[in-house]
Order: structure tokens, then sequence, then C-alpha cells
């Protein structure tokens, strides 16, 4: 079999980058990468070409390409090339359903009805063209971050665990599984799932109204029969379209419900909507006939003690709410029922509330109208318009100080009235400030030089001119004292007190290295715990590159998807001392590790920080910014270097310095 040295950053048949490495089953590996032509995420599943697998999971794929549905996460690609076969699938964002369970608990009914409804109406399609799942569990179906159901590795997943093709009869009963597993949070289908299986009695799958209370009893029955098979033998085993249809019965009963409507509004259903239930989606039939009714699947049912506080209404008792409300005969002057047209739904997604209520989004009958137009803006002329002839180009603005008919000489509608001080050229105060003659006012009659015109007002921007001016002349002022006091200086005589004297910062001395250590070898990880060549340890420490110590030969490399995550070695100082470098020379290829400084001997580097990391061949060096004080430095290994039979490690010296 062709080795699958593989990790992320290769390039699968010059097109898909191995971002992450997500499960492993087998040989088999499930990466995330990221398609370099379209530039998009996608899901890779990765085989060796000689893999007894590869071949039927080619099939598999090809099977499956065709097939359209938008709950379906496609098959994009399938190949064989260099020792590999892989399939390429579209890539799914959201949180699988044992993720949601695990996290938030069980689902309220209602919605769980919904959510293995539009798994069903997906298989119903994929049956009638004799094409199956095949592996059915919680972890392949998807809820995306809009709410939509997805399906993951529809026909490949078998395909890689070495299942046939077709199974299905075992997709009806993984369909009941979930539905099972969605109400209980217990998975009772036949395919394998990480989540808690379902309690048995007697072989039997214990019925989900005995696991959690306030399960209706249509569902609690559906889960019986398709479950506990052997209870009712004489009874027709139901296929993924009758529980889709049994299921939408259930979800598109509107009693208690109200109509969500767009903009926000709650309405009550029409009393019609009782008798005929609304699809959930465009692929859902108009008319739903389920297989086992609920009224059939109770009488035949094992009597069950009900859960302590549970008020549950006897259904012998209680008349059915659609026979009764088809039996009752209309009034007379009633209105007619009304059309197909005016169910209360269009195709999407209902709304589930908190109290297992569902709305459903009424469609427009009209459009709304569109908004008007935006107005045009006024256009803005290029230019200011030219003023009123007789009249000057600025105008003071309404509020300034510059009011005074006065300020405006050359205004001509001003000469009829004589100013007492302008042809005497004195100030208010008895000051000759200026003349008016022919026309033209003298500049010595605005400016006089204390800052205020002929009308007392202080002229504007006056004071900041003189403010700037002091405001020079002091710092002229300033820079001449300070140059003075410069020039006046004497030079310092050599050897007096006066001449400067400069210091050294005493320099930082290198690091040298510790004597008189320990090693031991560390392997916290396995299972019992094992020893990594304990007896060549001591050959880190004596200086001679010749001499080395190598950890067991692994079949695959540490990591997060590794059976360890490393292994590596414990450096004992003797006492607490202050490290600042740890250098470590490898050999055979690229290694990774990381230092920790500790101190007491460690037992696990789960919750310990590393205080450097290093990766390469040859002497890796760990330069602290900063001593650390401890007994211990642990150099642990995260990535060895290949060897001809699995991955292995070696270290021929190691340095502590402080």
């Amino acid at each position: 079999m062709v080795p699958m040295s593989m990790q992320a950053g290769d390039v699968l048949a010059g097109r898909y980058r191995l971002d992450d490495l997500l499960a492993e089953s087998g040989a088999g590996r499930f990466w995330r990468a990221h398609d370099l032509v379209l530039h998009r995420p996608v899901a890779v599943h990765v085989l060796a070409e000689d893999d007894a697998r590869a071949q039927p999971l080619l099939e598999a794929a090809r099977r499956t390409g065709p097939v359209i549905d938008r709950r379906l996460l496609r098959v994009l690609d399938a190949e064989a090339s260099d020792g590999r076969c892989f399939v390429v699938n579209e890539w799914g964002q959201g949180d699988s359903l044992d993720i949601l369970l695990t996290r938030e608990g069980p689902i309220a009914p209602r919605r769980a009805a919904w959510l293995v409804a539009e798994v069903a109406d997906s298989l119903v399609g994929a049956h009638d063209a004799g094409l199956a799942h095949g592996c059915l569990t919680p972890e392949h179906v998807l809820i995306d971050q809009h709410g939509q159901v997805r399906i993951i590795g529809f026909g490949v997943e078998a395909a890689l665990r070495g299942l046939p093709a077709g199974r299905v009869n075992v997709d009806e009963i993984d369909l009941a599984g979930l539905l099972y597993c969605a109400l209980t949070g217990k998975w009772a289908g036949v395919s394998p799932s990480s989540l808690p299986p379902a309690p048995e009695v007697h072989g039997e799958v214990l019925r989900p109204r005995r696991v959690r209370a306030g399960i209706p009893r249509v569902l609690d029955a559906l889960c019986d029969q398709v479950l506990n098979p052997q209870r009712e033998s004489d009874r027709p085993h139901p296929t993924a379209r009758s529980i889709r249809d049994l299921l939408l019965e259930h979800v598109g009963e509107m009693t208690g419900t109200h109509v969500a409507v767009p903009g926000g509004r709650s309405t009550p259903p029409p009393p019609s909507s009782l008798s005929t239930p609304p699809p959930t989606s465009a692929a859902a039939p108009t008319t739903v006939v389920p297989v086992a009714p609920a009224a059939d699947l109770a009488p035949h049912a094992e009597p069950v003690p009900e859960p302590a506080g549970e008020p549950e209404p006897d259904p012998a008792l209680q008349p059915d709410v659609t026979t009764q409300v088809a039996a009752e005969e209309p009034p007379p002057a009633a209105d007619p029922p009304p059309s197909s047209t005016d169910l209360p739904t269009q195709a999407g997604m209902p709304v589930f509330h908190d109290d297992d209520e569902v709305d459903w989004l009424r469609k427009r009958a009209d459009k709304p109208a569109p908004p008007p137009p935006l107005a045009a803006p006024a256009p803005k002329p290029l230019f200011a318009p030219d003023p009123p002839e007789g009249e000057p180009v600025r105008r003071p603005r309404p509020g300034s100080r510059a009011t005074n008919p006065a300020y405006w000489p050359w205004d001509s509608s001003q000469d009829s009235g004589v100013d007492p001080h302008r042809d005497s050229g004195v100030r208010p105060g008895g000051r000759d400030t200026g003349s008016w003659s022919s026309g033209s006012w003298s500049a010595d009659r605005w400016d006089t030089g204390d800052g205020f015109d002929d009308t007392g007002d202080q002229v504007p921007g006056r004071s900041w001119i003189r403010l700037a001016m002091i405001v020079g002349i002091c710092l002229l002022v300033g820079v001449a004292a300070v140059a003075a006091y410069q020039l006046g200086l004497k030079p310092p005589t050599p050897g007096s007190s006066d001449e400067p004297t400069t210091t050294t910062t005493p320099s930082v001395a290198a690091p040298t290295p510790f004597t008189d250590l320990a090693a031991d070898d560390f392997d916290p990880q396995g299972a019992p715990p094992q020893e990594e060549n304990p007896d060549s340890v001591p050959n880190v420490l004596d200086g001679d590159p010749a001499t080395s110590w190598s950890t067991s030969t692994y079949q695959q490399n540490f990591g997060p998807a590794g059976l360890k995550t490393g292994v590596g070695l414990v450096i004992d100082l003797g006492s607490t001392r202050a490290v600042r470098q740890v250098r470590v020379t490898t050999s055979g290829g690229q290694t990774s590790l990381a230092a920790y400084v500790t101190s007491e001997r460690p037992t696990g580097v789960a919750g310990l920080t590393p205080v450097g990391t290093a990766s390469g061949d040859g002497e890796l060096t760990i330069d602290l910014t900063e001593p650390v004080s401890g007994q211990y430095v642990t150099v642990w290994l995260t990535l060895l270097p290949q060897v001809s039979d699995g991955y292995r490690g070696t270290i021929t010296d190691v340095q502590v310095l402080g």
C-alpha cells in the first residue's frame, strides 16, 4: 500500500491545497481544502490508490454526482492520480446535528419532525433512483448558518467504510434513529455514531416518551414502529416517503399557531387550515398520506406508563380535531371555503418558537409600491450674480459690527447725509485723523494706530496682530538671551571638576552552559505509559555528536489527528536556575519542538506554556527574552522526520544555558 504521507499545505493533483485534517477512517483522510482554480473551500476524501476501498469510492462518487438536490453537498470531482484516490465534495458551513444536540440538548418535537422530514424528502428521490446514503448519522446532518439542512457524505461515506451500495432499508431505519436522536439526544440507528446509544429493555429500544416527557404520540409511535419491527410484524415497514409524509402532516398542523406575515404581524389561522395542513417546501406534496396515522399506531402499541407530571389527555376520549371539523356541516349562510391559493404559506422555512409553536410566512398578494423618485437638486450657479446697479459688490453680514452706513464711503446713497466730522477731519474727542475730499477717504481716517475706527469700535483682527507681534518679540529676546549665555561660557579646563565625564553601561555577559545535568525520557501520553529508549538518553548530555537518542518509530506523525501530540526529554538542572537559552541538535530531517521550564517534574504538557519553539534540522536554538527560573527543562518533540518504516526523531545533543 502506498504510504499516505500528506500534511497541511500539500497540493493534490496540482489544484486542491490541503488546509486542515478533519478526520481519519483507517488509512483514509478527510481534509478541508482550497480549490486553487475556482478559489473556494471544498471537502476532500483521500485514499491510497491501491486501497481496497478506492474503486468502490470512485464508483459511488460517479453514481451520486448527477443527483441534484439543494440539501446534498454535491460531488465536484473524483480522480486517481499520484498514487492517491480522492473525491472532492462541496463544502458546507454550519453545525452538525450531534454538535447541536451536545451543546443545546434535545430539540423541540415540532422542529425535530421538520428537520428529519427535510432529510427524508431528499432520500425519497434518491431511493426512487436506486441510490442510498448508506451511513446516515447525526454527524452527517448539517444545519448551516441560514437554518437550512444539508446532508454530508451521500453515498461516499458508506464506500469509505467498506459498506455495500444501495442500502435503502438502512436509510429508513436511520431516519427513525435521527428522529429518536433529535427528540431524546440518544442514537438508535443502525450506522455508528459518537452520541450515546438509546436505552434498551429486553432487546427492544425504549420508546421516546419513556426517555423524555412531552413527546407527541404520533412521533413516539413512529419511532417505535420502525426501530422495533419485531413487535408488529404484520405491519408494512415504513419507507422514506411515508416517514416524510407523516412528519410533514405533524409539522403542518396549524392548531394553536399563528400566521406570520412580512412586517412582524401575526394573525390566527383560518378554520379551514385545520383540515388541510400547508406544505413546508416546494418539494412537499400537496396531499399528505401517512403510512400509519396516529390513530392506528397508538392502539397497537404496548401500554407504557407515562412520566410523572405530564398532563396528557387520553386520545380515546378526545375526538380528532380534523375529523370533527370535517364532520361538521357548514352553516347555510357561511362563505365558501378559501381556495388553495389562499393557503397562508409559501415555499420556505417555518419559524419555530421556544414553546414548540410554528409560524408560517404569508406571501404578499400585491407588490409594495416603489418609493417615489428622488427630487433633482436645484442647480447652483457657477458664479455669484451681479449686484444691482448702484450697490456695492460685497455687503456686511447681518449682525456684524460694520453696519454703520458710513463704513461704505463709496456708497452714493450716503452722499446726502453729511457727517459733521467728515469735512473737518476731526474725530470725536478733538483729534484730527484725516480728511474727506473728492469722494475719497484717507486711510488714516480709519487706522489711527490705536485699533479703533472713527465710531469707537475695535477693528476686527487688530488685537490678534498685536498679540502675534508681542509673541514674536518675546521669542527673539529668548533666543538672544540663550545665545549670549552660551557665548559667555568658558570651556572646561582639562582635569577640572567641570569637565564632563562619560559612564559606560556594563555589557550583558553571554549565556554559559550548565553542567552536572541529568536527563530522562518523557512519554506521558502512552497507554499504558511507554518508555522511549531510556538507555540512550545520557547520549544527549555527553557532548559527543556521534552518539544520539532516538524516539520509538511511529506509523503516523504527531499532531491533533495522531495518537499522541508528542514525546520528549526532561533535563534535571539539579537546582533552581535562571534559564536564558536552550540548544537542541537534531538529525534525520525536519523536526519541530517546544521547550518548557518548570519548578517541579512535569507529568504532562497539556497545562504548560512553552518558553519557545523551534523547527528545522541540525542545531535549533530557543532564546528567551527574559530569564525563566526552574529546575526542569522539558524538550517536547511535536513533529518527527519521516524514515523508511515510519516517523522517528533523533537528538544528538542538548545544552541548557543561563
